[in-house]
């Protein structure tokens, strides 16, 4: 393949392909720190950041991996490659990208786009990850490797042909195949088997090849019923492929989150693996996004690295083992590395995959599973037979859910439990099927959220709806079930004295974070800026702000709750899962709608009060988030809305 050009990886590695007289498989690593330049223009903190790549190579190397494979530096994708699936405008539009280009133009580019950010460098970070993996399915396709990871980014399953969304530029993956079937036919590879592991569907690569019965793809992600990023009907798993391409496009899309090995392995044994038997592919490409391993911030699945382990030699198998890897998402860098050192061992068949799992799976992951079959079995005969009711009538375990809290001695806990688990490469506790009968009773009762801190600035409170994070923010905001915006906004004025405590917060780090004293004192005006949300909503944010998952099974406040806060002015939560904004106070009616806040309880209160829990300032960047609040919200001047967040932190109790 004449590549349009190479740069080298520092540190190269030379195979040690045999030792002791033992010939090991010839596994092929593409790391390029050049990728790492692809970042947010600002400097914005992010999950798809540069750190991704690097914990990767770090931990390869730590753990002695890249010793024994063969190292690669990136190489560039040529156009007329990348102009395979995607269209001429789109390529050059990304080439455009360069350094030549100003930095409002770009990011007046990436405005228009969905969940894309760009600076100088993307456009060769994206030339680089393409390139890549076309480089390495080349290499092992020719026999020259046995298989190999390409550690890219940015990420591609979900670039279109004409556009690039969620992170992704151009579909490294899709690029390599339709590469090996439609430039290379001298080696031989007839059909391929394309994996998605990810925990969001890969649009992108399913659109590129609906109509090929050469590529066969499979995706295995959160659906739930179209409201999981990417959204829509596209993952579903009637969505099989059209004209030639009939029944080769297999979604299956889970109905919820906290999926885990035992999920994921059962869709691997009776969808994947039997179809793979019939379809018998000459090279398998490999989706790895490990956002469904345990521990992502937005996958909120519990995959652990002995599942992906499992996953993969299964998958090995096949096409004489001839896997290729291209990383796609993963934004917990500890799952990641771990998940990705797992799975490099897999492909090294160096030793045995150590761990065990003795979990079953949800009910509901039995659902979609014969869904699934029965859709498929049209064009698969393996999947014809039913499953056996002995098999589906396994109960999941109880769950035992272990949650982090804004204290930091829970905090440490969980973080510990979560660690423990990691290192065994076990998933002991699978948690039962979600009971959504809640979600569906709130979704129809909204409320007005009150807010007096961050999230008083839009951007910020729409972290807690739709993910993400903004400046200033040590981590990513998971976001609500129900990612609807606010259906209002309006402004209030209420007596109820604003201050700010705590040393430092998981989101914020150091600095105070604003609560308001539950009790009234006419003498006190915090503005708050009101949002029209559901009770469904309510909650979810109400989990967030305690630092808690938000895919309880339960509501932390519910129906009868709100009766009782109507009635009463306030109730406290149950403290265990409410340590600080433990405290729903109803602030009146605006327009026949309750108003609710939510703050700390009278017994924390006290705390502040006494000195047992110190009275903090905000550290500039939360202040600054309250500051545009007021000024975006016409309420204050900048000079104004200072003076009114200086007077509230100096003031006091």
């Amino acid at each position: 393949m004449d590549m349009a050009g190479k740069t080298s990886v520092n540190n190269r590695g030379d195979c040690d392909c045999e030792s002791n007289g033992k010939v090991h498989r010839k596994v092929g690593l593409v790391y390029d720190e050049t990728m790492c330049k692809h970042d947010t223009p600002d400097g914005e903190a992010h999950p798809e950041c540069p750190d991704r790549i690097r914990v990767i190579w770090e931990k390869l190397q730590l753990a002695g991996v890249t010793q024994r494979c063969v190292v690669l530096g990136g190489t560039k994708a040529e156009d007329k490659h990348l102009q395979l699936v995607h269209i001429k405008g789109h390529v050059n539009l990304v080439k455009s990208l360069s350094t030549n280009k100003k930095d409002y133009q770009r990011n007046r580019i990436a405005s228009l786009l969905n969940s894309i950010y760009l600076n100088g460098s993307s456009s060769e970070a994206a030339y680089l990850a393409a390139g890549s993996v076309v480089e390495v399915a080349e290499k092992v396709a020719k026999g020259e490797l046995d298989s190999g990871f390409a550690i890219v980014r940015p990420p591609g399953h979900h670039a279109e042909a004409n556009e690039a969304m969620g992170f992704c530029l151009f579909n490294n993956v899709a690029v390599a195949a339709s590469y090996l079937l439609n430039e290379r036919p001298d080696l031989g590879v007839k059909k391929i088997l394309i994996v998605d592991w990810d925990v969001h569907h890969g649009n992108g690569t399913q659109k590129m090849f609906w109509e090929d019965p050469r590529v066969l793809v499979f995706s295995v992600h959160r659906h739930e019923g179209g409201s999981f990023y990417p959204g829509g009907d596209g993952g579903d798993y009637n969505m099989v492929g059209e004209g030639p391409g009939e029944g080769f496009n297999i979604n299956v899309p889970w109905e919820q989150g906290r999926c885990g090995d035992a999920d994921y392995l059962a869709a691997w044994d009776h969808i994947l693996i039997p179809v793979a038997k019939e379809f018998n592919p000459d090279i398998i490409l490999l989706s790895a996004g490990f956002d469904a391993a345990i521990g992502d911030p937005l996958g909120g699945c519990r995959v652990t690295p002995y599942g992906y382990s499992v996953m993969l030699k299964k998958l090995m198998e096949f096409a004489q083992g001839k896997i290729v890897m291209a990383l796609e998402g993963g934004y917990n860098l500890d799952s990641i590395a771990k998940s990705s050192l797992a799975c490099v061992q897999v492909l090294l068949e160096d030793k045995p995959i150590q761990g065990s799992s003795e979990a079953m799976p949800f009910m509901s992951t039995w659902r979609v599973i014969q869904a699934v079959r029965k859709r498929l079995c049209a064009y698969w005969p393996s999947l014809v037979d039913e499953l056996s009711s002995k098999l589906i009538d396994q109960k999941t375990p109880t769950p035992i859910v272990y949650t982090s809290s804004s204290s930091s001695e829970t905090k440490d806990c969980a973080h510990e439990i979560l660690d423990q688990m990691s290192k065994l490469n076990i998933e002991n506790h699978q948690v039962d099927n979600v009971s959504t009968s809640w979600r569906s009773d709130l979704a129809k009762v909204d409320v007005w959220y009150a807010s007096f801190g961050s999230n008083m600035w839009k951007p910020r409170f729409l972290c807690y709806i739709q993910g993400g994070q903004v400046e200033g923010m040590t981590k990513p905001c998971v976001g609500s079930m129900d990612k609807s915006p606010p259906k209002g906004i309006t402004w209030g004025i209420y007596p109820n004295r604003l201050f700010f405590g705590r040393e430092s917060t998981n989101v914020w780090g150091q600095g105070g974070v604003a609560f308001t004293n539950p009790l009234t004192n006419l003498s006190d005006q915090t503005h708050m800026c009101l949002y029209r949300i559901t009770l469904e909503q309510f909650n979810d944010v109400l989990f967030q702000e305690n630092g808690l998952n938000v895919d309880f099974d339960s509501p932390i406040f519910d129906l009868t709750a709100l009766k009782l806060v109507e009635n009463n002015g306030s109730t406290p939560l149950e403290a265990a899962l409410a340590p600080w904004y433990g405290n729903v106070v109803c602030l009146g009616r605006e327009g026949d709608i309750p108003i609710l806040t939510m703050t700390c309880t009278l017994s924390v209160l006290e705390k502040f009060t006494s000195g047992e829990v110190k009275l903090s300032p905000p550290a500039k960047a939360y202040a600054n988030t309250l500051v545009r609040g007021l000024v975006e919200g016409g309420i204050f001047s900048e000079e104004e809305a200072e003076a009114y967040i200086d007077n509230a932190a100096s003031k006091p109790l």
